[in-house]
């Protein structure tokens, strides 16, 4: 008879086996163990498959007795097989072969099967694992349509407190530019990268965004490419689809996700907002992966800036600790979490800390000016932020009565942007990256007659004109001052 044994080595997924002779039955044991005293010569077949039933040969007779079982219909036919019929042992009797795992599959069920040149069978089932470096994977920009530059100064920050991030993106949708159109305002900057160049980045420097691949998703690139131009743009099954689509595929082992509410938001009322994180959640749990989403606030502008370029510079001023309240909070809110599903705090405080020292210190600065580099990109544009687009007019828009900023219409606050050419009518549109807004007051400020709201960066005089007016609509100005409402409105994981 003979032994087989058999060894599931992690990480590199190598199968190694070894057949020894032994009595005059046929006992076969996975054992991390291996065996060198083989003696006969075998040959090894193998496959990925089901589990199955072992039995006993009787030597002397050549009558098998293995047992009788049902056989089991195969449900789940989303796997991967490989077959090398005809590998031998070597003088030690051992058996070795190695492929490379899929990013998205970590666990693999295995099946080997031997005979001696006598014709003594026996069969090896094991498991096999693969294990990755972390990487946690930030979803925003989908869900920030109006001042989305989170994920620009995010990323530095908790890559710099030693979580790898990696990130797929795509463009703009609607109103302003998407993640990559804003990190194209660093002259030269690509997010065309090979596999192997967005994986070296990630090891080498912890950050790495790169946009859809072909290969990636494949359906969800033409889907995402003509929501613009039918109207679905908001609608949720295309939205958690999409977005959990491509972190499963890219492998993240945690997903935040930044869902937001209100005016400015894709899912208006903070009920429909719920039932997406709570959708989306329920999807990556599924998948096996740790998935968080934090509920906030968009009923009004994040932060000060809307548009390309000025979004870029308002991200570089928050890594310097001159960020706006509001959008510094955030990134720590969503930072904070994405410190503690990556072991790297063990409380919100903790975490908040490990964030406010990155930024006190200069290394998350430093952090977004090695990313930018790593992707073609002109590292001191983080440092002189006036190397960025700059548009060729910029004009006040004031506050016609006394009183209180009682509400911003945060959508047509975008549409604003994407009059003056910030943002994609058609996918066929190009972005112009200098122009946008910059706010001068939000939500509950006080306000007097003439009293500047915003400057608004154009580069065209028609454009500009219907922006004038889009945004003082944009503005209602009341005579009692809102209840400030909560930036955060819930986590949910």
């Amino acid at each position: 008879g003979v032994v087989v044994r058999g060894l599931a080595v992690q990480r590199k997924v190598s199968m190694t086996g070894s057949v020894t002779s032994r009595s005059n039955a046929v006992e076969v044991k996975y054992v991390p163990a291996l065996v060198s005293d083989a003696s006969e010569d075998v040959e090894f077949e193998s496959g990925w498959g089901q589990t199955g039933t072992l039995g006993k040969l009787d030597e002397t007779s050549g009558n098998e007795t293995l047992p009788e079982a049902p056989a089991d219909l195969r449900t789940n036919l989303a796997e991967t097989a490989f077959f090398y019929p005809q590998l031998r042992t070597n003088e030690q009797g051992e058996i070795s072969f190695s492929f490379t795992m899929p990013e998205s599959l970590t666990r693999w069920n295995f099946r080997g099967y031997s005979h001696t040149k006598g014709m003594l069978m026996g069969t090896l089932d094991g498991e096999a694992t693969t294990s990755k470096e972390f990487m946690l994977t930030p979803n925003l920009p989908r869900f920030v349509r109006v001042g989305d530059k989170t994920s620009l100064a995010l990323t530095p920050m908790v890559a710099a407190c030693g979580i790898p991030v990696a990130k797929m993106s795509g463009r703009g949708l609607g109103h302003t530019g998407g993640t990559i159109d804003k990190l194209e305002s660093f002259p030269g900057f690509s997010t065309s990268l090979t596999t192997e160049q967005f994986i070296e980045n990630v090891n080498k420097i912890g950050i790495a965004i790169m946009g859809q691949t072909a290969d990636l998703a494949p359906a969800d690139k033409k889907l995402y490419a003509l929501r613009d131009v039918t109207a679905t743009v908001d609608n949720m099954s295309l939205i958690a689809s999409s977005i959990m689509s491509k972190k499963l595929a890219a492998g993240a082992d945690a997903i935040v996700l930044d869902v937001k509410t209100g005016s400015g938001a894709f899912m208006k009322s903070r009920e429909d907002a719920f039932a997406l994180a709570e959708e989306m959640v329920k999807i990556g749990k599924n998948a096996g992966r740790r998935t968080i989403a934090v509920i906030s606030d968009m009923d009004q502008p994040l932060g000060m800036a809307v548009g390309n370029a000025l979004e870029v510079k308002e991200a570089i001023a928050t890594l310097r600790g001159e960020g706006p309240k509001d959008f510094t909070e955030l990134c720590m809110v969503l930072g904070s979490q994405m410190l503690m599903a990556g072991g790297k705090a063990l409380s919100v405080e903790q975490a908040r800390e490990a964030l406010t020292k990155v930024i006190e210190d200069g290394s998350a600065l430093r952090k977004l000016s090695e990313f930018v580099e790593a992707q073609g990109g002109d590292p001191k544009a983080v440092t002189d932020p006036s190397l960025l687009p700059k548009a060729s007019m910029v004009v006040p828009v004031c506050a016609d009565r006394d009183g209180f900023v009682g509400r911003i219409a945060c959508e047509d606050v975008g549409i604003c942007s994407l009059l003056l050419g910030g943002g994609r009518e058609t996918k066929e549109s190009e972005i112009d990256l200098s122009v946008g807004i910059l706010l001068e007051k939000k939500k509950g400020d006080a306000v007097k007659k003439g009293e500047v709201l915003g400057y608004l960066h154009a580069n065209d005089e028609k454009r500009l004109e219907a922006a004038k007016e889009k945004f003082r609509s944009a503005y209602f100005i009341t005579d009692y001052q809102p209840e400030a409402e909560p930036l955060i409105k819930g986590i949910l994981q």
